[in-house]
């Protein structure tokens, strides 16, 4: 219980009291669960003022740059963790030991595999398909498949389903770009850790060993890791809004994937290379800068600022370092879109309208240039984003279904036609 209360004028009523919770940090809440007793609901179109649930998992202050997974910068995770050891830590709430590790590493390796059968789905699909698209589809279509860990009630089936989500989204990923080239899949390779598996069952062929250069991996391992989980943004608010319906784990994450489809959420790194293509050479950076500049001008700079972070994008300091890190490993500096880059870059760290706007590169803008000089398609960035928050989406999904939950029920402000009578057409 709490001491502490907020109280509300309705007209017409008496003063109503609400209590107001804190938590471990960040803004108080004030628990407004009571209103609809009285005939009247908050609006909060967006959702932007409305804290839907309780959750350990992550904690954001955009005002500070602060991102925090189970209470660990994601700048320390970042450079002295892995993605699968911060799977662990989403997931159970505390880094793994050595043995605990090593088993969940173990077992995330042996989950790898896809039934047999789900290379038919892909058939279904043209090949010009959009690979998010045919995710949408074959990560729904895994309940068909996996019966044996659909019992929500039941932790260890909700723990199976984890581990096989985890595993399998990377080898359903790659599929998806095999197919739209039209190049056979390739098995994963239980030698090679999780992102170099990843690599390889993109760009590997049956007619040749795997070479999967370790700079790239550790990259695409840290894009993974960095975008393991944000809060309650758009994808995850719609994991947890289907799972509490009790629809089963991979009806909850293929429905997270089609939300997170959407250009202003995970397609932002791929609106970024878009950007670059308009812009198209070096000698047209200023007339963009200028444009961007222009409020009355609908052109935007894409990468840059952040709705949640007010002043710097936590994860982007380390992706810079890894963007540099990869662009020196491929002797890239001087491909044409990605020196584009490099200028808008500095651009925005030096141009006083930039900083003093706040509008620093942010995640998706370094992720975007890693992405292109390794040579993942445009197409593939939002299922790369899937890829590395298949977890925060299990993790938030999980904590829910464990403790008490209702079905979400959003409620509207009705401003339609009153109650009216039919009329015949006749009469019309």
């Amino acid at each position: 219980m709490t001491d502490k209360k907020a109280s509300l004028q309705i007209p017409g009523q008496e003063s109503v009291e609400f209590p107001i919770y804190s938590g471990t940090i960040g803004p108080d809440v004030i628990d407004v669960r009571s209103l609809t007793s009285k005939g009247v609901f908050t609006f909060d179109p967006g959702f932007v003022s409305t804290a839907a649930c309780e959750s350990k998992i992550t904690y954001i202050d955009g005002n500070n740059g602060i991102l925090l997974h189970r209470g660990y910068p994601i700048d320390q995770l970042a450079e002295q963790s892995d993605y699968l050891e911060t799977c662990y830590l989403l997931l159970y709430g505390e880094l793994p030991n050595k043995e605990e590790k090593e088993s969940f590493v173990e077992t995330i390796r042996y989950h790898t595999m896809v039934h047999d059968q789900i290379n038919n789905l892909f058939n279904g699909f043209r090949r010009d398909a959009h690979p998010m698209a045919i995710m949408c589809g074959v990560v729904g279509a895994l309940s068909a498949f996996y019966h044996d860990s659909l019992d929500i009630n039941d932790e260890k089936h909700r723990e199976i389903a984890a581990f096989r989500l985890i595993a399998k989204i990377p080898t359903l990923a790659a599929m998806s770009y095999k197919y739209s080239v039209g190049q056979p899949f390739m098995y994963p390779d239980n030698n090679l850790d999780y992102a170099a598996n990843f690599l390889h069952m993109m760009f590997g062929t049956p007619c040749e060993d795997s070479n999967v250069n370790p700079i790239l991996a550790k990259a695409m391992d840290r894009i993974f890791l960095l975008h393991a989980d944000h809060e309650q943004n758009a994808s995850t608010s719609t994991v947890r809004l289907t799972g509490s319906t009790g629809a089963n784990p991979f009806a909850c994450i293929a429905a997270g994937i089609a939300a997170l489809w959407g250009p202003s959420h995970g397609g932002a790194n791929e609106a970024v290379l878009d950007m670059l293509e308009e812009i198209g050479d070096e000698s047209r950076i200023d007339e963009f800068v200028a444009r961007a500049k222009d409020k009355n001008d609908p052109f935007r700079l894409m990468g840059f600022g952040h709705r949640v972070y007010k002043n710097f994008d936590p994860r982007a300091k380390v992706m810079k370092q890894t963007a540099d890190e990869v662009l020196a490993e491929l002797g890239l500096e001087d491909d044409p879109l990605l020196k584009i880059a490099k200028r808008l870059e500095q651009i925005a760290l030096e141009d006083e309208y930039f900083v003093e706007k706040k509008l620093y590169p942010n995640v998706d803008f370094y992720s975007g240039i890693i992405l292109k000089a390794i040579g993942i398609p445009t197409s593939m960035f939002t299922v790369i984003f899937a890829v590395g928050r298949t977890v925060g989406w299990i993790a938030h999904w999980h904590e829910m279904i464990s403790g008490d939950f209702r079905i979400g029920r959003p409620r509207q402000l009705y401003t339609g036609s009153p109650q009216r009578d039919f009329t015949d057409i006749s009469d019309r």
